[in-house]
């Protein structure tokens, strides 16, 4: 990625979350356990999905890929940060840091949209149940799955596209563990006020409007499971709980830091870390454990080896 004459600065020093030895080795032991189990919970659910057929379904389908996004997002920063816990001086590229930048909005604006395609799934299986499989059809779904990573990386490229050139000539200290945008583009040569206002809008439309959608999807389709009596709307609540549990700590921290992106706290960036390390945990936790058919086919695989290993 290149960079205008202007910019002279080829590395930015990363403050990371403390300078205490002691609190270091405590986070190292805290957020690399996080983060194993987070990658090891994810790539399970992908291979109890796709090894199970009872889990042929659309929704299966879009969980698999939110599983994806949540592996991506997991190595974006959180193994450099894990190595940087034992290492004084945190340094981190120019095209590195712009990668940084690059991936998580690509996969965070990614996850928004698909977990609009969960809700819009659970919509028509709840609402319009006799005509799901026509609705809910592959073609569908693999439209849904394109549609979120090209808005993700749109979403992305237009931050981007404006970053990479701005005049670095100075200041080079974040004060995270990773390079976050408004924090990156603060350090520019330059009034960077016009900057700011395109990046909270662009930001901003993006996550209120997926979370405005959600929250109009579930709030009708509670309506729907609330007039029912039949047998399945307890599972059907059930389920329901586990996405809209998912949405509030996915959208939560991400409206926060767009209300004021550039006014930031020294606390935030430990909210930061919510955000980036624990967010990919919470889909193995919530989808696993309170998910009847998901525990159901890790039990019936795990049976499957064992048996194999015994023969």
């Amino acid at each position: 990625m290149a960079h205008t004459n202007e910019s002279i600065v080829s590395e930015f020093v990363l403050l990371g979350l403390s300078n205490s030895w002691e609190l270091q080795l405590f986070f190292f032991a805290i957020f690399s356990t996080v983060y194993v189990t987070s990658v090891l919970g994810n790539v399970m659910i992908i291979i109890v999905i796709f090894s199970d057929s009872n889990l042929n379904s659309p929704m299966y389908f879009l969980l698999s890929n939110l599983s994806f996004i949540d592996i991506c997002q997991s190595n974006f920063a959180t193994p450099k940060m894990l190595m940087d816990f034992f290492i004084e001086h945190k340094t981190i590229s120019f095209e590195g840091c712009m990668a940084q930048i690059f991936l998580l909005h690509s996969f965070v604006g990614s996850e928004m949209m698909l977990l609009v395609a969960m809700a819009y799934d659970r919509f028509v299986a709840i609402c319009k149940p006799l005509h799901y499989n026509t609705i809910m059809n592959q073609r569908l779904c693999i439209i849904f799955v394109s549609v979120s990573w090209a808005v993700g990386i749109l979403h992305s490229v237009s931050h981007l596209v404006f970053t990479v050139d701005l005049p670095f000539c100075g200041p080079n200290e974040v004060d995270s563990f990773f390079c976050d945008l408004p924090l990156v583009i603060k350090l520019a040569c330059m009034d960077t006020y016009g900057m700011e206002v395109m990046t909270l809008t662009n930001s901003g439309l993006i996550s209120l409007s997926c979370f405005l959608a959600l929250i109009i999807s579930y709030t009708v389709i509670l309506i729907t499971v609330w007039h029912q009596s039949s047998s399945g709307s307890s599972k059907a609540l059930s389920t329901l709980t586990a996405h809209i549990t998912v949405v509030i700590l996915f959208f939560g921290p991400c409206i926060y830091f767009y209300i004021w992106p550039f006014s930031r706290l020294s606390v935030d960036k430990y909210l930061s870390v919510f955000y980036t390390v624990c967010t990919p945990l919470l889909n193995p936790i919530i989808y696993s454990l309170r998910n009847e058919d998901v525990k159901s086919a890790m039990r019936k695989l795990r049976n499957r080896h064992v048996n194999s290993g015994k023969n």
